[in-house]
């Protein structure tokens, strides 16, 4: 699964929900499956029964549109928050470049939201289309909004993508960045894409390539090596 999990916080934390992306779509013309909320339900159900989390922590884009909320965001968030309610847990929003206008329900929701980071514990958490402020003390970044994932070709040179977290450090601290938990978000293969095509401006002051690729799959994760080392697969 697409998640993480902080003991110390005793939190979950994702990326990339993009609620609605189904309806929005169909408004474009582009008619698909409405499955992601349930994919996400069904992640978070598993990932809550084995840890007791007490609560979520969404580290950005949490719906789809940029411009406003659409209706079919607006139902899957009320469906999505009332969901954790019924389980007892807190979810914190960390506001993502998509997540415009979420804030007019943040009192009603009964949602925390933090505008592109925050800090709680030892963590700082940040969505990632903005360079992380004040990272002196943080004991770990933790940001999504690159959709990681690798390109791994099989006997006959057909390429499978696997989501993937990435690992690594930025200014000597630990640095992690979150797959897409959005179903349909398969995400963007570091080991493929040349490294000045990556999205988040935190690529341009590391070294991607000797980033870490924990790829998601098969109800495990599994350490593939360095990036540097995959580009040569």
């Amino acid at each position: 699964m697409p998640v993480a999990y902080i003991k110390s916080l005793n939190s979950i934390v994702v990326a990339d929900l993009h609620l609605g992306y189904e309806g929005v779509m169909s408004k474009r013309g582009a008619f698909l499956p409405k499955v992601n909320l349930k994919k996400i339900k069904e992640n978070m159900s598993r990932a809550l029964a084995a840890t007791k989390a007490s609560s979520v922590i969404v580290d950005g884009d949490i719906k789809n549109e940029f411009s406003n909320v659409d209706v079919e965001e607006f139902n899957e968030l009320y469906e999505l928050v009332n969901f954790f309610k019924g389980l007892n847990v807190k979810l914190v929003l960390v506001k993502g470049n998509h997540d415009n206008f979420v804030d007019r329900y943040k009192g009603s929701f009964g949602i925390e939201i933090a505008r592109q980071q925050v800090k709680i514990g030892d963590y700082l958490f940040f969505h990632g289309e903005e360079m992380p402020r004040g990272v002196k003390g943080a004991r770990m970044l933790i940001m999504g909004h690159e959709h990681p994932a690798i390109g791994i070709p099989n006997a006959i040179g057909i390429r499978k993508k696997l989501r993937c977290f990435l690992y690594g450090k930025y200014m000597g601290i630990p640095l992690l960045v979150l797959p897409a938990m959005n179903y349909f978000a398969t995400g963007t293969e570091v080991n493929i894409q040349p490294k000045d095509s990556l999205l988040s401006p935190i690529f341009k002051h590391l070294d991607i390539d000797s980033m870490h690729a924990i790829a998601v799959g098969f109800g495990e994760t599994i350490d593939f090596g360095t990036v540097e080392k995959l580009r040569m697969v």
